[in-house]
């Protein structure tokens, strides 16, 4: 079948600036966050990015790594905004389409089935097309039913987070939602897959339910195991979302200063040097359940 394996330090020269870039997960749950730090560390720039958002859209949007956000939210989940997000979209930073998040799921059902776009009720009489000039509506050829066209959303590359793949490409997740990352596959001409662990072939039926093998090899260029590379969303099984750490994050970005030290602290370092700062964080918290010493 092949091996596609890679290792994370090679993965962001992969990347060119001005691509569009789709990032699985949802809002702050199995997001490929250790990509999304590879990203931070390279020279990329002009992205577009069409996510479901979360932490992965505030650290591109910071670092000054997109020039346009497809978007159906922003969202840290405990935390209703990411902060980045709210201020570059306060201050017009970055161009943006928002859309609802049955239109964004049809305009990448629509790449994935290389069609120009497909026609949904999501959108009908709300803001959704004032607000997109560029979208149409179109009437049924049998009932002369209106619906919105939904243009399709082609990525050059998709960027997502699972619990186990094997060396081939075959993708598994293991926690309570797939969060369209088989979609973000399938409308990309490539697709990156991290994951917590590459294991056998074999041990993937054994792992869990034939419904959960999410993303077949087919669709997959390259995968990437990295051990707590959802961190700090949620990647259930496995762990839970770092609400501490993401609550530090959060302060840190509404403040300059902060955000400064953050950024030294966690991000201008490898991937390595950033779970090691982590784990020194909870550690001066007194654990990971921030019972102790407090936040630094």
């Amino acid at each position: 079948m092949g091996d596609k394996s890679m290792p994370l330090d090679d993965f962001a020269a992969t990347i060119e600036s001005g691509m569009t870039v789709g990032i699985g997960g949802w809002g702050s749950r199995r997001k490929p966050m250790a990509l999304v730090r590879a990203l931070l560390r390279s020279d990329v720039r002009d992205l577009t990015v069409v996510s479901f958002g979360g932490p992965d859209v505030g650290l591109l949007c910071a670092a000054g790594k997109v020039r346009r956000l497809v978007y159906g939210f922003v969202s840290l989940d405990s935390i209703a905004l990411d902060p980045h997000f709210r201020a570059v979209r306060e201050r017009g930073a970055v161009e943006t389409a928002e859309y609802d998040e049955g239109m964004l799921v049809t305009g990448l059902r629509a790449a994935a089935q290389r069609l120009s776009f497909l026609p949904t009720r999501a959108g009908l009489g709300s803001d959704v097309l004032t607000m997109n000039p560029g979208l149409v509506t179109i009437a049924s050829p049998y009932t002369g039913e209106e619906y919105v066209a939904m243009r399709a959303l082609p990525l050059d590359v998709a960027l997502v987070h699972v619990n186990r793949a094997d060396a081939a490409g075959n993708a598994q997740y293991l926690g309570p939602d797939p969060y369209f990352d088989d979609l973000f596959a399938m409308a990309a001409d490539r697709c990156y897959v991290s994951t917590e662990r590459i294991v056998s072939p074999a041990d993937l039926p054994a792992g869990g339910p034939a419904q959960s093998l999410l993303i077949s090899r087919i669709f997959v260029t390259a995968v990437i195991e990295t051990p707590g590379g959802a961190h700090f969303t949620s990647c259930e099984p496995d762990h839970g979302r770092d609400e501490p750490f993401q609550a530090h994050y959060a302060a840190a970005a509404r403040d300059p200063d902060a955000w400064r030290l953050f950024r030294r602290t966690f991000l201008d370092g490898g991937e390595p040097d950033y779970h090691k700062a982590v784990a020194e964080f909870h550690a001066g918290r007194g654990g990971p359940d921030g019972e102790g010493a407090g936040e630094r």
